[in-house]
């Protein structure tokens, strides 16, 4: 607690862990419905994807993470059409949009005056100190939006999430549904950015699910649970950071490897003592 009231005592880090936690919801809820759909290296190639916006947008003078999302979303949406048309495989958009969206972020980014290797490696691995109120303002509103729509709107989810086929029979609109939840995971990938960068981020998306789903085969509870695991990690990381003077977005990231060994081995050793 004392370190608590000592981040809360600086503004910055104050919107470091405000951010921090409302990613770990955002990231728990999302990432649910991105593991249980299998749309793992959807959620990359959008995350890298991005990077190509946030080229162009500071080569542009813009704000960096208009461009990124403009550029995500883009490319959700790119994804998700050409995948259901048929006109190429997803795995293949995927890929090259990936390799297209670091590409342009790279020339443009390398083209702007007074580059230098940082301005790339705060946007790779995350740059939580750069986070401002109005980042945490948007990021609050979102999370609302999440929870709200995921109250609401919880079975239409889960049932596209496991099988579309069952979901279009229960007639629930499975293409406006999947298209509304990629641009949602593009959302989500821009405006967490700051707090894990786009290397780290995917992690944030995936590990909490497969944490909370080795304690329940339950949609609606792992969500919950990968939001909870989230969120504790996401303050733990920035707590660790601000302690050990280390980057946050590694810090969560090996917090979340030490809990998903520790619940794995667990979970091993009970089974064998439950097979004797």
């Amino acid at each position: 607690m004392v370190v608590v009231g000592d981040i809360l005592r600086y503004g910055y880090l104050s919107n470091a862990l405000t951010a921090c936690l409302l990613s770990g919801i955002l990231c728990g809820i999302v990432g649910t419905y991105v593991v249980c759909r299998r749309m793992v290296f959807l959620s990359g190639g959008i995350t890298h994807a991005s990077f190509g916006g946030l080229g162009i947008a500071l080569y542009a003078g813009i704000n960096p993470i208009v461009g990124a999302m403009v550029f995500a979303i883009l490319s959700s949406i790119g994804i998700e059409w050409a995948s259901d048309k048929g006109r190429i495989r997803e795995d293949s958009a995927i890929g090259m949009i990936w390799g297209f969206g670091m590409a342009v972020g790279a020339l443009f980014m390398s083209l702007r005056a007074g580059y230098t290797s940082g301005d790339l490696s705060s946007y790779m691995f995350g740059s939580i100190i750069t986070v401002t109120s109005s980042d945490t303002a948007v990021l609050a509103i979102l999370t609302l939006a999440v929870l709200l729509c995921t109250i609401l709107w919880w079975r239409q989810i889960m049932y596209i999430a496991f099988d579309r086929e069952y979901a279009r029979s229960q007639g629930v609109r499975t293409k406006l549904v999947s298209y509304a939840m990629s641009v949602l995971l593009a959302v989500v990938i821009v405006l967490s950015i700051r707090v894990m960068g786009i290397v780290l981020l995917i992690s944030l998306l995936t590990m909490p699910v497969a944490i909370s789903a080795t304690f329940s085969k339950s949609y609606i509870r792992i969500t919950i649970g990968a939001a909870i695991t989230a969120s504790v990690a996401s303050v733990s990381g920035v707590m660790a950071s601000y302690c050990f003077e280390v980057p946050s977005g590694p810090s969560i990231i090996f917090i979340l490897t030490a809990v998903l060994v520790l619940v794995k081995t667990m979970t091993m050793l009970a089974a064998k003592r439950d097979a004797r």
